[in-house]
């Protein structure tokens, strides 16, 4: 594997990560909230990128558990 294909494959698993905390938070959020299940699998990143904002809010945190 390259270089090139280990930091696309890198990026890729970083995307997915980001995808699925928000996906989580806006499943629980709309259970709370009592909204029908396909409301709360909303996902609309434009052209494939995430929105800043959004990275910031569901990207890792530098917070470590000890």
């Amino acid at each position: 594997m390259s270089t090139q294909e280990k930091a696309r494959a890198l990026m890729m698993r970083h995307y997915q990560l980001i995808k699925n905390r928000q996906q989580s938070m806006l499943e629980r959020t709309g259970e709370e909230l009592g909204l029908p299940g396909e409301v709360s699998h909303y996902w609309n990143p434009i052209q494939g990128k995430i929105d800043p904002t959004a990275r910031m809010t569901y990207d890792r945190s530098n917070a470590t558990m000890s």
